[in-house]
Protein backbone atom coordinates (compact mmCIF):
# COMPACT_ATOMS: atom_id res chain seq x y z
CA UNK A 1 0.00 0.00 0.00
CA UNK A 2 1.67 3.43 -0.90
CA UNK A 3 0.44 6.68 0.31
CA UNK A 4 -0.22 9.10 -2.49
CA UNK A 5 -0.87 12.32 -0.40
CA UNK A 6 2.47 12.63 0.95
CA UNK A 7 5.85 13.76 -1.10
CA UNK A 8 8.61 12.72 0.26
CA UNK A 9 10.94 10.20 -0.40
CA UNK A 10 9.45 6.72 -0.70
CA UNK A 11 10.18 4.42 2.57
CA UNK A 12 9.48 0.81 2.81
CA UNK A 13 8.11 -0.49 5.52
CA UNK A 14 8.16 -4.28 5.66
CA UNK A 15 6.81 -6.38 8.81
CA UNK A 16 4.15 -9.16 9.42
CA UNK A 17 2.93 -7.60 12.50
CA UNK A 18 0.64 -5.18 11.42
CA UNK A 19 0.47 -2.86 14.76
CA UNK A 20 4.35 -2.15 14.74
CA UNK A 21 3.94 -1.61 10.15
CA UNK A 22 1.33 0.61 11.46
CA UNK A 23 2.77 2.82 13.99
CA UNK A 24 5.88 3.18 11.50
CA UNK A 25 4.19 4.30 8.55
CA UNK A 26 2.20 6.51 10.40
CA UNK A 27 5.00 8.02 12.11
CA UNK A 28 6.71 8.38 9.05
CA UNK A 29 3.90 10.12 7.18
CA UNK A 30 3.77 12.44 9.90
CA UNK A 31 7.26 13.68 8.81
CA UNK A 32 6.30 14.10 5.55
CA UNK A 33 7.81 10.65 3.89
CA UNK A 34 5.62 8.81 1.79
CA UNK A 35 5.26 5.33 2.80
CA UNK A 36 5.60 1.71 0.63
CA UNK A 37 4.27 -1.28 3.06
CA UNK A 38 5.11 -4.86 3.01
CA UNK A 39 3.34 -7.75 4.80
CA UNK A 40 5.82 -10.11 4.46
CA UNK A 41 9.40 -10.92 2.66
CA UNK A 42 8.32 -11.61 -0.90
CA UNK A 43 6.25 -8.20 -0.86
CA UNK A 44 9.57 -6.64 0.34
CA UNK A 45 11.61 -8.19 -2.16
CA UNK A 46 9.27 -7.01 -5.04
CA UNK A 47 9.37 -3.64 -3.33
CA UNK A 48 12.61 -2.97 -3.13
CA UNK A 49 12.71 -3.39 -6.94
CA UNK A 50 10.96 -0.68 -7.35
CA UNK A 51 13.18 2.59 -8.02
CA UNK A 52 10.88 4.55 -6.31
CA UNK A 53 11.73 3.01 -3.04
CA UNK A 54 14.60 5.57 -1.65
CA UNK A 55 15.13 3.40 1.85
CA UNK A 56 13.68 0.83 3.59
CA UNK A 57 13.30 -0.75 7.30
CA UNK A 58 12.93 -4.17 7.06
CA UNK A 59 12.11 -6.44 9.51
CA UNK A 60 14.01 -9.69 10.10
CA UNK A 61 11.26 -12.28 11.24
CA UNK A 62 8.64 -12.40 8.05
CA UNK A 63 7.10 -15.38 6.55
CA UNK A 64 7.74 -16.10 2.85
CA UNK A 65 11.14 -14.89 2.93
CA UNK A 66 13.26 -13.48 6.01
CA UNK A 67 14.93 -10.67 6.04
CA UNK A 68 18.52 -11.84 5.84
CA UNK A 69 16.92 -13.25 2.28
CA UNK A 70 15.31 -10.20 1.10
CA UNK A 71 19.31 -8.50 1.96
CA UNK A 72 20.59 -11.68 0.17
CA UNK A 73 18.64 -10.53 -2.93
CA UNK A 74 19.03 -6.66 -2.70
CA UNK A 75 23.33 -7.14 -1.62
CA UNK A 76 23.70 -4.84 -5.27
CA UNK A 77 21.92 -1.92 -4.72
CA UNK A 78 22.51 -1.36 -0.84
CA UNK A 79 24.41 1.84 -1.48
CA UNK A 80 21.59 3.14 -3.57
CA UNK A 81 18.61 1.80 -1.24
CA UNK A 82 19.70 1.45 2.32
CA UNK A 83 17.96 -0.58 4.65
CA UNK A 84 17.73 -0.63 8.29
CA UNK A 85 17.02 -3.90 9.59
CA UNK A 86 14.49 -4.02 12.50
CA UNK A 87 15.04 -6.44 15.16
CA UNK A 88 13.87 -8.10 18.46
CA UNK A 89 17.41 -8.95 19.85
CA UNK A 90 20.10 -6.42 19.49
CA UNK A 91 23.15 -8.73 19.79
CA UNK A 92 21.30 -11.39 17.80
CA UNK A 93 23.71 -13.35 15.49
CA UNK A 94 21.10 -12.39 12.74
CA UNK A 95 21.80 -8.51 13.56
CA UNK A 96 25.08 -8.86 12.59
CA UNK A 97 24.71 -11.25 9.69
CA UNK A 98 22.58 -8.47 8.13
CA UNK A 99 25.33 -5.50 8.50
CA UNK A 100 27.66 -7.80 6.81
CA UNK A 101 25.28 -8.39 4.09
CA UNK A 102 25.30 -4.34 3.86
CA UNK A 103 22.28 -3.31 5.98
CA UNK A 104 22.93 0.36 6.40
CA UNK A 105 21.95 0.00 10.58
CA UNK A 106 19.62 -2.02 12.63
CA UNK A 107 16.91 -0.62 15.55
CA UNK A 108 15.91 -3.21 18.16
CA UNK A 109 12.19 -3.26 19.63
CA UNK A 110 10.96 -2.19 21.14
CA UNK A 111 12.55 0.95 19.39
CA UNK A 112 12.83 4.53 20.12
CA UNK A 113 10.79 6.52 17.62
CA UNK A 114 13.31 9.55 17.24
CA UNK A 115 16.33 6.92 16.91
CA UNK A 116 14.42 5.35 13.74
CA UNK A 117 14.42 8.84 12.30
CA UNK A 118 17.58 9.66 13.44
CA UNK A 119 19.08 6.81 11.31
CA UNK A 120 16.52 7.24 8.41
CA UNK A 121 17.62 10.48 7.92
CA UNK A 122 21.21 9.43 7.78
CA UNK A 123 20.83 6.96 5.26
CA UNK A 124 19.11 9.01 3.08
CA UNK A 125 21.84 11.50 3.68
CA UNK A 126 24.49 8.91 2.41
CA UNK A 127 21.96 7.69 -0.63
CA UNK A 128 22.05 11.29 -1.87
CA UNK A 129 26.27 11.12 -1.68
CA UNK A 130 26.37 7.96 -3.35
CA UNK A 131 23.61 9.57 -6.15
CA UNK A 132 26.19 12.34 -6.92
CA UNK A 133 29.05 9.74 -7.32
CA UNK A 134 27.23 7.73 -9.72
CA UNK A 135 25.97 10.88 -11.55
CA UNK A 136 29.53 12.26 -11.92
CA UNK A 137 30.47 8.49 -13.09
CA UNK A 138 27.88 7.98 -15.69
CA UNK A 139 27.33 10.63 -16.87
CA UNK A 140 29.61 13.41 -15.99
CA UNK A 141 28.71 16.49 -18.94
CA UNK A 142 25.16 16.84 -17.26
CA UNK A 143 26.75 17.83 -14.01
CA UNK A 144 29.17 20.41 -14.99
CA UNK A 145 31.33 21.91 -11.85
CA UNK A 146 30.49 25.15 -10.49
CA UNK A 147 34.32 26.90 -11.01
CA UNK A 148 34.11 28.54 -7.57
CA UNK A 149 33.38 25.68 -5.77
CA UNK A 150 35.10 22.27 -5.92
CA UNK A 151 33.67 19.35 -5.44
CA UNK A 152 34.69 15.30 -3.89
CA UNK A 153 34.96 13.66 -6.73
CA UNK A 154 35.64 9.37 -6.71
CA UNK A 155 33.93 5.93 -7.52
CA UNK A 156 36.64 3.55 -6.13
CA UNK A 157 36.19 1.55 -2.67
CA UNK A 158 37.94 3.69 -0.77
CA UNK A 159 36.24 7.01 -1.87
CA UNK A 160 32.45 5.24 -1.82
CA UNK A 161 33.78 4.37 2.21
CA UNK A 162 34.59 7.94 2.81
CA UNK A 163 31.14 9.16 1.31
CA UNK A 164 29.38 6.34 3.53
CA UNK A 165 31.01 7.78 6.66
CA UNK A 166 29.87 11.66 5.84
CA UNK A 167 26.13 10.10 5.41
CA UNK A 168 26.56 8.76 8.91
CA UNK A 169 28.38 11.48 10.59
CA UNK A 170 26.89 14.47 8.99
CA UNK A 171 23.45 14.46 10.75
CA UNK A 172 25.72 14.06 14.76
CA UNK A 173 27.18 17.01 16.29
CA UNK A 174 30.35 15.18 17.85
CA UNK A 175 34.05 16.72 16.63
CA UNK A 176 35.31 14.69 13.09
CA UNK A 177 39.09 14.41 12.63
CA UNK A 178 40.10 14.02 8.92
CA UNK A 179 43.13 12.15 8.72
CA UNK A 180 45.15 12.02 4.86
CA UNK A 181 48.24 13.42 3.36
CA UNK A 182 48.43 16.49 1.88
CA UNK A 183 46.49 17.76 -1.00
CA UNK A 184 43.79 14.62 -0.49
CA UNK A 185 40.86 16.52 -0.69
CA UNK A 186 40.15 16.92 3.34
CA UNK A 187 38.72 20.67 3.21
CA UNK A 188 36.43 19.10 0.47
CA UNK A 189 35.46 16.38 3.19
CA UNK A 190 34.88 19.00 6.06
CA UNK A 191 32.65 21.25 3.40
CA UNK A 192 30.61 18.80 2.87
CA UNK A 193 30.04 17.03 6.37
CA UNK A 194 28.79 20.89 7.02
CA UNK A 195 27.10 21.30 3.91
CA UNK A 196 25.06 17.86 4.77
CA UNK A 197 24.97 18.74 8.34
CA UNK A 198 21.62 19.85 10.83
CA UNK A 199 24.09 23.02 10.80
CA UNK A 200 24.33 23.82 6.91
CA UNK A 201 22.10 26.60 7.59
CA UNK A 202 24.98 28.24 9.65
CA UNK A 203 28.75 29.81 8.62
CA UNK A 204 31.31 27.75 8.09
CA UNK A 205 34.08 29.21 8.78
CA UNK A 206 38.10 27.84 8.11
CA UNK A 207 40.93 28.15 10.19
CA UNK A 208 45.04 27.15 9.22
CA UNK A 209 46.56 26.35 11.99
CA UNK A 210 50.00 26.09 10.66
CA UNK A 211 49.74 29.41 9.10
CA UNK A 212 49.76 31.71 12.50
CA UNK A 213 52.41 32.19 15.57
CA UNK A 214 51.00 30.83 18.46
CA UNK A 215 49.86 33.83 19.94
CA UNK A 216 48.21 35.47 16.70
CA UNK A 217 46.71 32.18 16.23
CA UNK A 218 45.13 32.21 19.91
CA UNK A 219 43.67 35.80 18.94
CA UNK A 220 42.13 34.40 15.42
CA UNK A 221 40.34 31.71 17.35
CA UNK A 222 39.23 32.99 20.92
CA UNK A 223 38.98 36.82 19.81
CA UNK A 224 40.39 39.82 21.92
CA UNK A 225 39.18 42.64 24.07
CA UNK A 226 40.58 46.17 23.40
CA UNK A 227 44.19 46.87 25.02
CA UNK A 228 44.48 43.38 25.41
CA UNK A 229 48.18 43.22 23.10
CA UNK A 230 50.05 46.16 21.40
CA UNK A 231 47.69 46.54 18.66
CA UNK A 232 44.70 45.50 20.37
CA UNK A 233 42.81 48.49 19.42
CA UNK A 234 39.19 47.57 19.32
CA UNK A 235 37.48 44.49 20.70
CA UNK A 236 37.87 41.51 18.05
CA UNK A 237 35.43 39.03 17.56
CA UNK A 238 37.17 35.09 17.40
CA UNK A 239 36.35 32.21 14.74
CA UNK A 240 34.30 30.58 17.27
CA UNK A 241 32.59 33.77 17.92
CA UNK A 242 32.15 33.90 14.04
CA UNK A 243 31.09 29.58 14.07
CA UNK A 244 28.47 29.81 15.96
CA UNK A 245 25.42 28.12 15.05
CA UNK A 246 27.91 26.52 11.93
CA UNK A 247 31.04 24.17 11.73
CA UNK A 248 34.61 25.15 12.31
CA UNK A 249 37.07 23.79 10.31
CA UNK A 250 40.44 23.71 11.96
CA UNK A 251 42.89 22.04 9.25
CA UNK A 252 46.30 21.03 10.30
CA UNK A 253 45.66 20.67 13.82
CA UNK A 254 48.47 18.68 14.40
CA UNK A 255 50.32 22.06 14.60
CA UNK A 256 48.54 23.76 17.77
CA UNK A 257 50.65 24.51 20.74
CA UNK A 258 50.23 22.38 24.14
CA UNK A 259 48.56 25.65 25.60
CA UNK A 260 46.15 26.37 22.85
CA UNK A 261 45.38 22.65 22.84
CA UNK A 262 44.36 22.65 26.89
CA UNK A 263 42.04 25.42 25.99
CA UNK A 264 40.31 24.22 22.63
CA UNK A 265 39.76 20.87 24.68
CA UNK A 266 38.02 23.07 27.11
CA UNK A 267 35.76 24.35 24.59
CA UNK A 268 35.10 21.33 23.06
CA UNK A 269 34.27 20.20 27.07
CA UNK A 270 32.01 22.91 27.80
CA UNK A 271 30.97 25.10 25.18
CA UNK A 272 32.44 28.11 26.38
CA UNK A 273 35.73 30.64 26.78
CA UNK A 274 36.99 33.75 27.42
CA UNK A 275 38.66 36.59 24.54
CA UNK A 276 42.04 37.09 24.94
CA UNK A 277 42.31 39.85 27.66
CA UNK A 278 39.06 39.12 28.63
CA UNK A 279 36.90 37.97 31.47
CA UNK A 280 33.11 37.51 30.24
CA UNK A 281 32.95 33.63 29.99
CA UNK A 282 31.27 33.21 26.25
CA UNK A 283 29.13 30.32 25.17
CA UNK A 284 28.81 29.12 21.82
CA UNK A 285 27.26 26.42 19.89
CA UNK A 286 29.58 25.26 16.95
CA UNK A 287 30.57 21.74 15.44
CA UNK A 288 34.13 21.69 15.25
CA UNK A 289 35.80 19.44 12.50
CA UNK A 290 39.78 18.79 12.77
CA UNK A 291 42.11 18.00 9.67
CA UNK A 292 45.58 16.59 9.97
CA UNK A 293 48.02 15.12 7.61
CA UNK A 294 50.31 14.38 10.80
CA UNK A 295 50.58 11.03 12.53
CA UNK A 296 48.40 12.53 16.25
CA UNK A 297 49.19 9.47 18.04
CA UNK A 298 52.98 9.77 17.30
CA UNK A 299 52.73 13.04 18.65
CA UNK A 300 50.81 11.91 21.39
CA UNK A 301 53.35 9.43 22.35
CA UNK A 302 56.15 11.75 21.93
CA UNK A 303 54.00 14.84 24.23
CA UNK A 304 53.67 16.72 21.65
CA UNK A 305 50.06 16.50 21.58
CA UNK A 306 47.23 15.90 24.14
CA UNK A 307 45.82 12.92 24.96
CA UNK A 308 42.73 13.70 26.34
CA UNK A 309 42.04 16.23 23.37
CA UNK A 310 43.12 13.63 20.61
CA UNK A 311 40.63 11.15 22.38
CA UNK A 312 37.86 13.80 22.12
CA UNK A 313 38.68 15.18 18.41
CA UNK A 314 39.30 11.29 17.16
CA UNK A 315 35.30 10.43 18.22
CA UNK A 316 34.53 10.05 14.53
CA UNK A 317 37.65 9.68 12.34
CA UNK A 318 37.46 9.75 8.34
CA UNK A 319 40.37 8.66 6.40
CA UNK A 320 41.31 9.96 3.25
CA UNK A 321 43.36 7.38 0.76
CA UNK A 322 46.19 8.98 -1.18
CA UNK A 323 45.59 8.53 -4.69
CA UNK A 324 47.88 6.46 -5.60
CA UNK A 325 45.38 4.08 -3.78
CA UNK A 326 42.72 5.12 -5.71
CA UNK A 327 44.41 5.47 -9.05
CA UNK A 328 40.68 4.00 -11.39
CA UNK A 329 39.67 7.81 -10.06
CA UNK A 330 42.04 9.16 -11.52
CA UNK A 331 40.20 9.63 -15.02
CA UNK A 332 37.12 10.96 -13.31
CA UNK A 333 39.12 13.40 -11.36
CA UNK A 334 41.09 14.70 -14.72
CA UNK A 335 37.73 15.13 -16.31
CA UNK A 336 36.23 17.09 -13.78
CA UNK A 337 39.34 19.20 -13.66
CA UNK A 338 39.31 19.82 -17.55
CA UNK A 339 35.68 20.50 -17.07
CA UNK A 340 36.15 23.39 -14.07
CA UNK A 341 39.05 24.63 -16.51
CA UNK A 342 37.28 25.15 -19.23
CA UNK A 343 34.29 27.05 -17.80
CA UNK A 344 36.96 29.18 -16.00
CA UNK A 345 38.74 30.27 -18.74
CA UNK A 346 36.65 29.89 -21.49
CA UNK A 347 38.24 26.79 -23.30
CA UNK A 348 35.13 25.00 -24.68
CA UNK A 349 37.76 22.67 -26.92
CA UNK A 350 39.52 21.26 -23.83
CA UNK A 351 39.49 18.37 -23.52
CA UNK A 352 42.52 14.99 -22.80
CA UNK A 353 43.32 12.39 -24.93
CA UNK A 354 43.08 9.26 -24.15
CA UNK A 355 47.11 8.52 -24.19
CA UNK A 356 47.07 11.75 -21.91
CA UNK A 357 44.84 10.11 -19.55
CA UNK A 358 46.75 6.87 -19.65
CA UNK A 359 50.34 8.63 -18.81
CA UNK A 360 48.09 10.56 -15.76
CA UNK A 361 47.08 6.71 -14.68
CA UNK A 362 50.54 5.66 -14.55
CA UNK A 363 52.34 8.53 -12.21
CA UNK A 364 52.47 8.20 -8.45
CA UNK A 365 51.08 11.49 -7.26
CA UNK A 366 53.39 12.21 -4.61
CA UNK A 367 51.20 15.27 -3.76
CA UNK A 368 47.93 13.75 -4.48
CA UNK A 369 44.71 15.78 -6.04
CA UNK A 370 46.46 18.79 -5.26
CA UNK A 371 49.70 17.76 -7.92
CA UNK A 372 47.17 16.06 -10.30
CA UNK A 373 45.46 19.36 -10.40
CA UNK A 374 48.68 21.34 -10.99
CA UNK A 375 49.87 19.37 -13.72
CA UNK A 376 46.71 19.27 -15.43
CA UNK A 377 46.12 22.77 -15.29
CA UNK A 378 49.45 23.64 -17.02
CA UNK A 379 48.72 21.36 -19.56
CA UNK A 380 45.73 23.11 -20.26
CA UNK A 381 48.25 26.31 -20.79
CA UNK A 382 50.94 24.32 -22.94
CA UNK A 383 48.04 22.86 -25.17
CA UNK A 384 46.60 27.08 -25.61
CA UNK A 385 42.84 25.61 -24.61
CA UNK A 386 42.46 22.48 -27.01
CA UNK A 387 42.90 19.01 -26.75
CA UNK A 388 45.79 18.04 -24.01
CA UNK A 389 48.04 14.89 -25.39
CA UNK A 390 50.89 13.38 -23.56
CA UNK A 391 53.51 15.37 -24.87
CA UNK A 392 51.47 18.73 -23.02
CA UNK A 393 52.00 17.17 -19.56
CA UNK A 394 55.99 17.61 -19.95
CA UNK A 395 57.42 19.95 -18.02
CA UNK A 396 59.95 20.77 -20.44
CA UNK A 397 57.62 22.34 -22.52
CA UNK A 398 57.06 25.78 -21.09
CA UNK A 399 60.33 27.19 -19.25
CA UNK A 400 59.36 28.23 -15.79
CA UNK A 401 55.84 26.28 -15.87
CA UNK A 402 57.52 23.72 -13.35
CA UNK A 403 56.60 25.50 -10.25
CA UNK A 404 53.08 24.51 -10.80
CA UNK A 405 54.00 21.19 -10.33
CA UNK A 406 56.65 21.04 -7.71
CA UNK A 407 55.95 24.25 -5.96
CA UNK A 408 55.10 23.88 -2.17
CA UNK A 409 51.36 23.21 -1.26
CA UNK A 410 50.35 26.75 -0.59
CA UNK A 411 50.30 27.34 -3.41
CA UNK A 412 47.42 29.55 -4.67
CA UNK A 413 45.94 27.66 -7.78
CA UNK A 414 44.23 30.66 -9.43
CA UNK A 415 47.00 33.29 -9.29
CA UNK A 416 49.67 30.58 -10.12
CA UNK A 417 47.08 30.48 -13.49
CA UNK A 418 46.63 34.05 -13.87
CA UNK A 419 49.74 34.73 -13.81
CA UNK A 420 51.12 31.98 -15.75
CA UNK A 421 48.27 33.17 -18.44
CA UNK A 422 49.76 36.65 -18.19
CA UNK A 423 53.05 35.27 -19.36
CA UNK A 424 51.86 33.57 -22.17
CA UNK A 425 49.33 36.12 -23.33
CA UNK A 426 52.41 38.25 -23.50
CA UNK A 427 54.38 35.99 -25.41
CA UNK A 428 51.51 35.34 -27.92
CA UNK A 429 51.20 39.33 -28.55
CA UNK A 430 55.25 40.03 -29.00
CA UNK A 431 54.98 36.71 -31.39
CA UNK A 432 52.97 38.32 -33.42
CA UNK A 433 53.86 41.74 -33.32
CA UNK A 434 50.75 42.78 -31.41
CA UNK A 435 48.69 41.88 -33.83
CA UNK A 436 45.63 40.81 -32.15
CA UNK A 437 44.28 38.44 -34.52
CA UNK A 438 47.27 36.55 -34.72
CA UNK A 439 47.85 36.43 -31.44
CA UNK A 440 44.27 35.16 -30.41
CA UNK A 441 45.39 32.91 -33.23
CA UNK A 442 48.39 31.41 -31.75
CA UNK A 443 46.39 31.20 -28.40
CA UNK A 444 43.58 29.27 -29.88
CA UNK A 445 40.93 31.66 -28.44
CA UNK A 446 38.82 34.37 -30.17
CA UNK A 447 39.51 37.90 -30.33
CA UNK A 448 37.02 39.30 -27.63
CA UNK A 449 38.54 36.64 -25.38
CA UNK A 450 42.10 38.01 -25.85
CA UNK A 451 40.86 41.51 -25.87
CA UNK A 452 39.24 40.78 -22.46
CA UNK A 453 42.29 39.81 -21.31
CA UNK A 454 44.97 41.85 -22.39
CA UNK A 455 42.14 44.45 -20.33
CA UNK A 456 42.20 42.15 -17.38
CA UNK A 457 45.87 41.88 -17.07
CA UNK A 458 46.58 45.42 -18.27
CA UNK A 459 48.96 44.40 -20.73
CA UNK A 460 50.82 47.13 -23.25
CA UNK A 461 53.12 47.52 -25.95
Amino acid sequence: MTDRLSRGPTILVADDDPAIRSNLAMLLRAEGYTVREAVDGGEAAEALADPTVAAALLDLKMPKQDGLAVLRGHAERVDEVPVIVVTAYGGSTAAIEAMKLGAYDYVTKPFDLDEVLFTLRRALTQRALVEQIQALSTDPLSNDPDPEEDELVGRSVAMVAVFKAIGLIAGADEPVLILGESGTGKELVANAIHRNSNCAGGPFIKVNCAALSPTLLESELFGHEKGAFTGALARRRGRFEQAHGGTLFLDEIGELGIDLQAKLLRVLQMKSFERVGGEETLSVNVRVVAATNRNLKARVVGGEFREDLYYRLDVVPIVLPPLRERKEDIPLLADYIVRQLSRQHGWPGLALAPDAVEELGRRPWPGNIRELRNVIARAAIVARGRMIRTSDLSSEDLPGLTALTTSSTTLDLRVALAETEQRIIRQALEQSHWNRTQAARLLGISRRQLFDKIRLYGLQH
